[in-house]
């Protein structure tokens, strides 16, 4: 598994993918949209520039390459290593480039930068200019296409009236965007990236200074429950919110979203974290 990159390669991808994704024509520009479902297609900018010479290296696989200079400065050689992708990827996949695969080959590159990607290298050349684009970037811009929203609160309700000492039941409706799961796939680089997301806990922080995290949206109340406790996600207030600006305490309920990213062509994967929050109130009064 590849590692993620530093600094300087989000820097790059950033450039890249931001202008592609209002771009229109091949390359670049959004592909398809849905609620739950985006495809992005965006493009690396062009082949990169740097310093050339002898790789020092057979097979047309060179120990290092330059990445090109930005900002007008000069940077220092990259130490890359390059692997043929094994198999090769199918013929029409992005990481061709649209080459044919009778021409070269797609090798995964990984550089001490940290930098990491895919590049196709034509039969005869000396070898690729290590990349910029890394998975994981590509990933995030995927997520970032989707549709990710807080929790929808169903309980407390900004109308309803809870009582000291007696439990109350929080739970939130389900949807594809508030809970999952939404899968979006990007292009950037050669580098096709597809991520699913979906909520793993909501936290409630309810506003008297004490949180919940619920492992799911709850359960929703039934009168036939009486006084029970809510099975997965409740809470007791004791004081009334009174005393609290507005009379009502103030709360926020955040989902931790999840998401989980493969590249099929490097072989690679993981996960990252979004938060999306809700903001709610609840009216506790003392009932004598």
């Amino acid at each position: 598994m590849l590692r993620r990159p530093a600094a300087a390669a989000a820097v790059a991808l950033a450039a890249v993918l931001a202008p592609a994704a209002h771009a229109s024509g091949p390359g670049g520009g959004v592909c398809g949209t849905g609620d739950v479902l985006v495809t992005i297609c965006a493009e690396d900018g062009g082949g990169s520039s740097g310093s050339s010479g002898s790789s020092g290296s057979s097979g047309g696989k060179p120990a290092a390459a330059a990445p090109a200079a930005s900002g007008g400065g000069s940077k220092p050689t990259d130490k890359c290593s390059y692997e043929l992708v094994e198999p090769p990827p199918p013929p029409g996949h992005p990481a061709w480039k649209g080459h044919d695969q009778k021409n070269g080959g797609v090798y995964k590159v990984q550089c001490d930068s940290g930098r990491g990607g895919v590049v196709f290298v034509p039969k005869g050349q000396d070898g690729p200019a290590a990349p910029t684009i890394d998975p994981e970037l590509v990933a995030r811009k995927a997520a970032a296409s989707m549709r990710l929203e807080g929790p929808k609160v169903a309980s407390p309700r900004a109308a309803g009236t809870y009582v000291v000492g007696m439990p109350m039941w929080m739970w939130a409706t389900p949807s594809p965007t508030t809970f999952g799961p939404a899968t979006a796939t990007a292009t950037a680089g050669g580098v096709t990236v597809t991520a699913t997301a979906k909520v793993t806990t909501v936290r409630w922080a309810v506003g008297d200074g004490t949180t919940v995290t619920c492992h799911g949206p709850g359960t929703p109340y039934r009168k036939s429950r009486g006084k029970a406790v809510s099975p997965d996600c409740g809470h007791l207030y004791e004081r009334p919110s009174s005393v609290q600006p507005g009379g009502r305490f103030k709360g926020t309920a955040t989902a931790a979203w999840t998401v989980t990213w493969i590249a099929p062509a490097l072989n690679d994967g993981g996960t990252f974290a979004e938060t999306r929050a809700t903001g709610f109130t609840a009216d506790v009064q003392v009932v004598n």
